[in-house]
């Protein structure tokens, strides 16, 4: 309530109000300011108390006004009493009426007279009388009495004379018998005056202690009003305005609104739309939303604010030439890995530290006073990760070709990945010294992949080598060397580090570990950086040979240690300007990471249907199914529709001739299909609509094809059957109790072969007294990942010690086995 309100409710001012606002301590600057309601309720107490003592004074001031009327009407009566008995005396009736005109002229006249300068004049005279009186308790005749013994005798006639003198003039004598009737009436008027006085000082005394007992009464209340009012939780104020990004929780929008989720969650049931506290919602309904508060919302690019911002100065003139970063590729059993391990051989140094203590996954070799990088991956799986993050990691590919065996299906593969990353080719023909070796055939089966030899009028550089034989390895090296001058690499060494993640492990004594390939830049020790989800401090680096080196060159792979997390293959490692902007970054990629788990975009693909499937997010698999004639549509319509078992139905929503259409788009982005297009193609508007509403579009031909593609989905929505299988068999020999790790087992494996993630059971006079994990697996104080049959070993289960001698254990493993869609529709 304002105060202006307040005062126009209790009829006072609102100068009184804010008056009285001061007086308790209450804010109000203002007949506009806002008053709560226990201070409403406090002012209007006061206003009450305010009232009842003005009531008080003006009654007080009423009745004095009447007594001093009194007062003079009581003088009135007694001159008229004192003037009509003198007239009786002297005229009888006629001078009684005479007397009584004259006394009411004489009283009209004399009444300014009496009661102002007669008063005046005589002032200081009663006060005197007045002193006198208290001091001596009684006061003395104002006329003392005559010794008439002796005047009598001497002057009775003069005084007979005096008194006939004084009956002729009356008003002398009331003038004379006045005065004493006027003192008396002035001695008894002060002295009423004076008790008043007393009184009223008293009256006040009591009104001040009374207010000031009402005061602190007032005061008190007020406190405890205030600690009642911090006692309970205040309420929330949403901000004027707020940042978020393009997407975000209910939850984290409640709390950057200081609003309770209950709350934001009926408000958006309000406005149509369900949600619960985890469910994400756009940054069009968050602004929505939050305007029904008054807080306005700005929108802020949670991915623009992911992106390491550099400052540094690039010059050409920096650049220097760099290493190859050389990948080698192959079919299984082509000879890859022994043509690593022959290059390995060839190029180790004997002084290294005895050669090449551990395997990193990348490693250099000297060639000519040059060095080549090359990467181990495992095929060409983490090629193609690295290829899909963008990050161009490869310079050569070198394509590994069996001599006897040809092009086989995973060569063609590794053929597309290296043109895709638009990395150039080199070719070793491997086992050129068994006898059904033929190059020129392989050479031959590779012209029509493009990849034609320069002496046929191509571009593509070729070696015959044997990894087995090490014959023409160091040819091979040249043609990289030559390849890389072609190519004219280069990179900045005075830039701020830039590498990719090779491979990556947590080690339970040096903790996260990352593989890391140096692109551009130098990466030195007590670098920070940023890489992938993780930040850190560069603690320490070691090269491929196990060396601790303190800076990484570009093509340099190093193993880097200090990471606050492990990182993913292919994820990019960046050095920063320090180590609070590399958390800050870490924590807004982390951030929208987590955003989009939660952000679940119900768009269905071929691909992804068996997990969502095992979510419980599809009931049925929906369709759109366009095609160039009619027929076409009803033989994919009947036999689709064929596939329906009593677990998983197919659905087909829309069917009809023709391209596929911007309608046909937002009817399966409305309705979660997928389209499948028979011998029909959208133009490039409507797949660039399709792209945007995430909308799987499948192209075919040939009709079984879609039928055998959407049959495969649909298997593999099929829960699949779980089956034990024993994997070994074995005895515990002897029971170890070692501190701070428990009962450890020394057992025997008796057949099969126990492997550290398979489960275990503990039986015990045919019982099984334990059922679960391994702990650990170890032979000779060593980790082990297996132990064959008849080999010794011990090991220690998860949260169970209670191991016996003679107990006999048995691992096993849980396989799935896929059921086949007509599995399902039999059973």
């Amino acid at each position: 309530m304002k105060a202006i309100d307040v005062a126009t409710k209790n009829h006072v001012s609102t100068d009184d109000v804010i008056k009285i606002c001061k007086d308790l301590g209450v804010p109000c600057a203002d007949e506009q300011s806002e008053l709560a309601n226990d201070d409403v309720f406090l002012i209007e107490k006061k206003i009450q108390i305010i009232k009842e003592q003005r009531a008080q004074e003006a009654k007080k001031l009423i009745q004095q006004a009447e007594l001093k009327k009194k007062i003079k009407l009581k003088r009135k009566v007694h001159v008229a009493k004192e003037l009509k008995k003198e007239a009786e005396e002297k005229e009888g009736e006629a001078g009684v009426q005479a007397a009584e005109q004259k006394v009411d002229k004489e009283v009209a006249e004399r009444k300014p007279q009496a009661e102002t300068v007669a008063r005046e004049k005589d002032k200081q005279e009663r006060k005197e009388r007045f002193d006198k009186k208290e001091r001596h308790g009684r006061p003395k005749d104002r006329f003392p009495r005559k010794d008439f013994r002796k005047d009598d005798k001497q002057k009775p006639k003069v005084e007979e004379k005096e008194q006939r003198s004084d009956r002729q003039h009356a008003p002398a004598i009331v003038e004379k018998r006045d005065v004493p009737v006027i003192d008396k009436e002035v001695v008894d008027l002060q002295k009423r005056q004076k008790d008043k006085g007393k009184a009223k000082e008293k009256d006040k005394e009591k009104d001040k202690r009374f207010l000031k007992k009402e005061k602190e009464e007032l005061e008190e209340k007020l406190l405890l009003l205030k600690r009642k009012k911090e006692s309970q939780p205040r309420e929330a104020v949403a901000p004027k305005e707020i940042e978020i990004t393009e997407t975000i929780t209910v939850g984290d929008l409640a709390k950057k609104m200081n609003i309770k989720a209950s709350e934001v969650i009926a408000k958006l049931m309000s406005m149509g739309v369900m949600a619960t506290i985890n469910q994400v919602i756009d940054a069009d309904t968050a602004s929505i939303l939050a305007s029904e508060y008054g807080t306005e919302v700005k929108v802020v690019s949670l991915y623009e604010e992911t992106v390491i911002k550099l400052d540094e100065e690039d010059k050409p003139e920096d650049y220097v030439t760099r290493p190859p970063i050389v990948t080698v590729m192959g079919h299984v059993d082509h000879g890859k890995t022994k043509l690593l391990d022959a290059i390995r051989e060839t190029n180790v140094v004997a002084t290294e530290h005895g050669g090449i203590t551990q395997h990193i996954g990348a490693y250099r070799v000297k060639v000519q006073d040059k060095y080549v990088t090359f990467l181990d991956t495992p095929g060409h799986e983490a090629f193609t990760t690295m290829r899909a993050r963008g990050a161009s990691v490869t310079d050569i590919v070198v394509l590994v070709v069996a001599a006897d065996d040809g092009v086989m299906p995973q060569t063609i593969e590794a053929i597309n990945h290296a043109k895709a990353a638009n990395v150039p080719i080199i070719v070793a023909i491997n086992k050129i010294d068994l006898p059904e070796a033929n190059p020129n055939r392989v050479k031959q089966e590779l012209t029509a992949y493009e990849l034609i030899p320069e002496e046929w009028g191509g571009t593509t550089l070729f070696a015959e080598i044997s990894a087995k034989q090490k014959i023409n390895i160091n040819e091979l090296l040249e043609l990289i060397l030559i390849q890389a001058e072609m190519l004219e690499l280069k990179a900045n060494p005075k830039l701020r580090a830039k590498g990719v993640v090779i491979e990556s492990k947590l080690d339970p004594g040096r903790g996260p570990i990352a593989t890391v390939l140096i692109q551009n830049g130098t990466l030195h020790v007590g670098d920070p950086f940023v890489v992938g989800l993780y930040s850190g401090r560069v603690r320490a680096m070691f090269a491929d040979t196990g060396e601790q080196v303190y800076e990484a060159t570009p093509s340099m792979p190093v193993e880097v240690l200090g990471i606050s997390g492990v990182p993913s293959a292919g994820d990019p490692l960046q050095v920063v300007e320090s180590e609070k902007y590399a958390r800050q970054i870490a924590q807004k990629r982390q951030e929208l990471v987590r955003l989009e788990s939660a952000q679940k975009i119900k768009k269905v693909t071929l691909e992804d249907l068996n997990t969502m499937i095992k979510e419980g997010e599809i009931k049925e698999l929906k369709i759109v199914i366009k095609a160039d004639v009619d027929g076409s549509v009803q033989a994919l319509r009947d036999s689709l529709q064929k596939l329906s078992t009593g677990d998983i139905r197919v659905k087909v929503i829309h069917a009809a001739t023709g391209g596929i259409n911007e309608s046909d788009v937002m009817l399966a982005s409305a309705s979660n299909a997928i389209i499948i297009g028979y011998q029909v193609r959208p133009s490039a508007k409507v797949a660039e609509i399709a792209e945007k509403e995430s909308v799987s579009i499948k192209y075919y031909n040939i009709i079984y094809d879609a039928i055998n593609d959407v049959r495969a989905a649909m298997e593999g929505m099929l829960s699949p059957e779980m089956k034990e299988e024993i994997t070994s068999t074995g005895e515990v020999k002897q029971v170890f109790k070692i501190s701070k790790v428990g009962t450890v087992a020394g057992a025997i494996v008796l057949t099969g072969r126990l492997k550290r993630s398979d489960n275990i059971r503990l039986i015990r006079d045919g019982v099984v007294v334990y059922d679960g994990k391994l702990n650990s697996l170890k032979r000779f104080k060593n980790d082990a990942g297996e132990v064959e049959a008849g080999q010794e070993c011990g090991f220690t289960l998860e949260n169970y010690n209670d191991i016996k001698e003679g107990d006999n254990f048995e691992s096993y493993q849980i396989i799935e086995i896929k059921k086949k869609l007509e599995d399902s529709s039999r059973g």
